[in-house]
């Protein structure tokens, strides 16, 4: 009997031992822009891309945004999303810092929360759009989760 208890005990332990081991999946929305201004999620999926015109659009070439000579970060239909700093800084339309860029090496950036949190990468080139397109495609993504609720 003696022996049946301690088996059991060490299974018990082993798989309290497993289950804490196991890392949580990062379900963190974040996207990365290439050299070339491909955009793409944490998955690798094609997001959009920035065209030569320094446009961001979509997969299917539709304009999504641009970000105007004073910074302003500008939808397709004239509207103003918010504003995107030299810096690579991303303030909203209420002035309130979302996100920022952090020089990695000298080809790619990290995309941080204030609180340092990483939401992707961004090539150097496209520092000024890393927020923006972050922020923009994070924002498409919560509507299409809302519609799939809906529809559930």
């Amino acid at each position: 009997m003696k022996k049946i208890n301690f088996l059991l005990f060490i299974l018990t332990m082993i798989t309290a031992v497993t289950v804490n081991a196991q890392t949580p999946k990062d379900t963190t929305f974040k996207v990365y822009i290439n050299a070339k201004g491909g955009i793409h999620n944490h998955g690798g999926t094609p997001l959009g891309y920035i065209d030569k015109d320094n446009i961001v659009r979509d997969n299917k070439g539709q304009k999504l945004y641009f970000i105007d000579g004073a910074g302003n970060v500008i939808d397709a239909n004239g509207k103003k999303l918010g504003m995107a700093k030299k810096n690579g800084a991303y303030y909203n339309i209420n002035g309130e810092n979302i996100l920022n860029t952090k020089d990695l090496d000298k080809e790619k950036c990290a995309i941080l929360d204030p609180k340092g949190h990483n939401f992707g990468t961004a090539h150097l080139n496209y520092k000024l759009h890393a927020c923006a397109a972050h922020c923009y495609f994070l924002e498409q993504q919560k509507k299409k989760d809302e519609a799939k609720k809906a529809k559930a």
